[in-house]
């Protein structure tokens, strides 16, 4: 049975960011909702089936609180918040999209999923933290947001940004130039987000003086990090005696954070990534938690989580053929040799 809900929005600002340039939020909002949409003046009036009224309601409810907060909607905002809606859980879009980390002359950081919105939460209460996602997901982004907040809050007394150096194999020794030409390569995406955080001419201030500390992983070696944010970039990259290298450089009043993609490994073949060893090691120990980000925590471009998710089906379906040739032929064990008769 069909039904008719009808909202009035009272402020014509509101009902014009509602509706997006162009009415292209409009547009949207009628391509994904199963309820008819008709706007006239101030008023939009829902038709369909009563619950699916009711999710196209409590929807603009979302949308016109985010607006009322400050929030210029925008495509990729609707959409995330009618994910979160469909995900059905406890924290409302509205609040989740307006948590603020961090501002900086009129830019505001905060989590734009709900798996971003757990892990900045996951960072708050433990004292190890694991982000694991594909490209896209703010992994990196987002913690380093969380370091300078607790640097500005005085949590911490410093921050501490590593990654291991690769695809040099760390012998840095062998490249040209001075030590930070050397590093520069993989050490510039965290250069990059400070520059969003921090004034940029406040930030050669504070390494000189050690409160911000970005090199290799080689680096970390054989030292104790007291009162210190920490965070482990890239982290599929390390080797599993690398990973226990640098979990146990934590000191009193340190946080640490690993970031990092398990399904972009770089090391030599034949070599575990520490980060896919940790999970198993440390899965039940207190104060350490690991959250997993998806395609669905993607905040780049749309193409960017479809990317993603093509990948994935197509290594599954690799992982599929090849164990079906292990057992394809009888008579021959896994190692493809042939069985011996007895």
């Amino acid at each position: 049975m069909r039904a008719q809900t009808k909202i009035s929005v009272s402020d014509p600002k509101i009902m014009v960011n509602l509706l997006g340039a162009k009415d292209e939020i409009l547009r949207l909002l009628e391509r994904t909702l199963r309820s008819d949409l008709h706007v006239r003046g101030n008023e939009i009036t829902i038709t369909g089936e009563p619950a699916e009224n009711a999710t196209a309601e409590r929807l603009f409810s979302e949308l016109v609180e985010l607006i009322e907060k400050g929030e210029t909607l925008s495509v990729d905002a609707v959409r995330r918040t009618l994910r979160m809606l469909e995900a059905n859980t406890s924290e409302r879009p509205a609040e989740v999209l307006t948590l603020n980390i961090l501002s900086r002359r009129g830019k505001t950081i905060r989590p734009k999923t709900l798996g971003q919105k757990h892990y900045v939460d996951a960072i708050d209460q433990n004292t190890i933290v694991f982000g694991i996602g594909p490209a896209g997901t703010g992994k990196t982004y987002l913690a380093m947001a969380k370091a300078v907040q607790a640097l500005q809050a005085k949590q911490v007394s410093r921050i501490i940004l590593t990654r291991p150096a690769v695809e040099a194999g760390e012998r840095l020794g062998f490249l040209p130039g001075t030590l930070t030409e050397k590093i520069d390569p993989y050490l510039r995406p965290l250069y990059d987000a400070l520059h969003d955080m921090l004034d940029p001419e406040s930030i050669p201030r504070l390494m000189a003086a050690g409160t911000i500390e970005v090199a290799p992983l080689a680096y970390m070696r054989g030292r104790t990090l007291n009162d210190a944010f920490i965070i482990l970039d890239e982290a599929q990259n390390t080797t599993p005696e690398q990973m226990k290298m640098f979990l146990t450089r934590l000191g009193f009043g340190a946080k640490i954070v690993v970031t990092g993609d398990v399904t972009q490994v770089d090391l030599p073949g034949g070599t575990s990534s520490g980060l896919k060893v940790v999970r198993e090691i440390l899965r039940g120990v207190d104060d350490v938690h690991f959250a997993e980000l998806s395609s669905s925590d993607v905040v780049r471009h749309q193409l960017v989580a479809e990317i993603v998710d093509a990948y994935a089906r197509f290594d599954a379906e690799q992982e599929q053929q090849s164990a079906n040739s292990v057992h394809a032929v009888p008579g021959r064990a896994a190692t493809g040799r042939p069985q011996r008769r007895h």
